[in-house]
């Protein structure tokens, strides 16, 4: 499965909630209990309406799933997560019925398995879709991250087979923006508001998520994020092999004149030679010999020179081979351009340029 950078979403197993304390944790246990379809659910007897995102229940409920004993406790964390704006809620003071709504919902995401069944999932079941900006909301508001946010932000970097960052071919990596494939502690303390002790302590306590790879010199570390859901099991690469892969994009660039730090400089060069690295498409299967039509030889003559597999005697006089990019015949789709199966417009006005003749070479 691919997990492109330009993705807006990222996946979060429901069976793998963010330890430690932390405003994401908190949000992503609510977000993990909401309902994934439009219908009713039943809390204490109690029918509710509910739609995709939303909870319906009381203030028991509300303090089950946040993991609390105190109701003031899970009070405070509701207005917390309301004033930056990634939940609402109502709160009947009579009733003491309590419903709240994820605000960063990701609706096109629920697949065939949530068109039946009950409204809201099981425990452990499933998956969230998160946008993939969701922490940097935290960053803008020079929010200290505490262990949960921050294991949820490394979360939501996760890059998995894009083109532009070879190292996510060998496992599920991740990359901050377009040059953050390799990172350096300093960064992600910067980004956390955390010195680079404990950031290295974090990792060393999460290593059975995220796994560090150190680079030689100063140019930083690779993060693998071994948890990911890719659809298929994942190994992770030995040293050997990402110091193979990086000292090839350093021959590479060895002519590039890169400004900045070591750091700055080698995630420039994975962004730019990633993707001759990368592993192409597969093509197209070749028929049997069977299926094959038998090729003229050279120095024979072809019957039928469009049934043939060689080109005709005559000679070539001129190829163009031309991809407009900017033209109304080309467009975008989620994976590639494409060229739209339009007739060819021609200009007869454009004056013609004479044939070149290619003379025959005797074959020998």
């Amino acid at each position: 499965m691919k997990c492109l950078l330009k993705y807006q979403w990222v996946k979060l197993p429901r069976n793998i909630i963010p330890r430690g304390k932390g405003i994401m944790g908190s949000w992503a246990r609510l977000a993990s209990r909401a309902a994934f379809r439009k219908g009713q659910s039943t809390y204490c007897g109690f029918k509710n309406d509910v739609v995709p995102g939303m909870w319906s229940g009381g203030m028991v409920g509300v303090k089950s799933i946040l993991g609390t004993k105190k109701r003031a406790v899970a009070q405070e964390t509701l207005d917390k997560l309301v004033d930056l704006g990634y939940i609402s809620y109502t709160l009947d003071r009579k009733t003491k019925k309590l419903d709240y709504q994820i605000t960063d919902w990701v609706v096109k995401c629920s697949g065939a398995e949530c068109m039946d069944g009950a409204v809201y999932t099981t425990t452990g079941y499933g998956f969230l879709c998160m946008p993939r900006s969701i922490t940097q909301r935290l960053v803008d508001k020079h929010y200290k991250f505490e262990e949960a946010d921050a294991w949820l932000d490394l979360w939501c970097h996760t890059v998995c087979n894009d083109k532009n960052n070879i190292f996510s071919f060998m496992a599920p990596a991740i990359q901050y923006g377009k040059h953050g494939a390799i990172l350096t502690l300093e960064t992600l303390g910067k980004r956390w508001g955390w010195e680079k002790t404990k950031v290295w302590r974090f990792l060393k306590k999460n290593s059975d998520a995220f796994t560090l790879y150190k680079l030689p010199g100063s140019f930083g570390c690779l993060i693998f994020n071994k948890l990911y859901p890719t659809g298929k099991e994942v190994s992770l690469p030995e040293q050997a092999e990402v110091l193979l892969v990086l000292n090839r994009i350093r021959e590479m660039a060895a002519n590039s004149n890169y400004r900045g730090s070591d750091n700055l400089r080698i995630c420039k060069a994975v962004h730019w030679y990633s993707y001759d690295l990368a592993p192409k498409m597969e093509p197209d299967p070749v028929p049997s010999a069977s299926e094959q039509e038998p090729a003229a030889q050279v120095g024979e003559s072809c019957p039928n020179p469009s049934e043939c597999g060689v080109a005709e005697s005559a000679p070539i006089i001129r190829v163009y081979i031309s991809l407009c990019r900017n033209c109304k015949s080309y467009y975008y789709d989620c994976m590639e351009g494409k060229l739209r199966e339009e007739p060819p417009v021609f200009f007869p006005s454009l004056p013609v340029p004479p044939p070149i003749i290619i003379p025959e070479v005797p074959f020998y």
